[in-house]
């Protein structure tokens, strides 16, 4: 009964994130702000791991393809397909739950530690609305995010093995062989949900928080786990209703 009186908040919070808009010159500023905070600083950590992921998955493949009967271009195909269907949008979600979730859940608990929430409230202004609105259209941009962490990925796989002596022609080869872009697709229709899931889950904890200063901390650990367990929970959900 516990977690059922979680879940019906947590939709009921979404569905009043909507409700009584603060004036559009406020929230604009609040949405550049969040995309700033939430999109455009989390590129660089982005870039950084999914270049070395990128080029461990090639390193990794081409170990397991010493037999000289099977071709180099497998090694593309396997970076390509791994880097697509599950380490860009799924891997760097979790990631992203540890640095986004825990800025959004410390961000609105300190607020309800401070009482802000409380003054919000007071002044009439539809708190839910005024914090959690912005985080979730920032993050609709995170397909942008995603988008860029393929193409690093597989650039780095590609310099990676360059470097090891793997003709690129081959590698390129293998990155183009049998490409669906039905799989683009599955992976967006991922992006998309997981980006709504890291805008909300954090922010639930951090707005129903209670306690003090030692709480937030404790709400932000309990947001990332549970930001984490729900992704992987839909990315098998998603899984099997579009490639099954």
């Amino acid at each position: 009964m516990f977690y059922l009186n979680d879940i019906g908040r947590y939709f009921i919070m979404i569905r009043m994130s909507f409700f009584k808009p603060c004036k559009w010159r406020v929230l604009k500023k609040l949405i550049f702000k969040e995309i700033n905070d939430l999109i455009i600083e989390s590129i660089p950590i982005v870039v950084i791991l999914s270049f070395f992921i990128g080029a461990v998955v090639s390193i990794q493949t081409a170990l397991n393809l010493s037999s000289p009967f099977l071709s180099k271009s497998l090694i593309g195909f396997a970076t390509r397909q791994s880097v697509i269907l599950e380490f860009a949008p799924t891997f760097m979600s979790i990631i992203m739950a540890g640095k986004v979730g825990s800025y959004i859940t410390s961000s609105i608990g300190t607020m309800r530690v401070t009482e802000q929430i409380d003054a919000l409230e007071v002044m009439g202004i539809n708190p839910l609305n005024y914090l959690v609105f912005p985080k979730i259209i920032a993050l609709l941009f995170y397909p942008f995010v995603i988008t860029i962490a393929m193409f690093v990925a597989i650039f780095g796989g590609f310099l990676a093995m360059t470097f090891a002596g793997v003709p690129s022609e081959e590698f390129i080869t293998g990155i183009q062989t049998e490409f669906e872009p039905f799989h683009i697709f599955y992976s967006y229709v991922k992006t998309i949900l997981f980006a709504l899931i890291l805008a909300t889950v954090p922010a639930y904890h951090g707005f129903y928080m209670k306690g003090g200063a030692l709480e937030v901390g404790k709400a932000s650990t309990s947001s990332f786990v549970w930001t984490s367990i729900i992704i992987i929970v839909v990315n098998f959900i998603i899984t099997q209703l579009l490639l099954s």
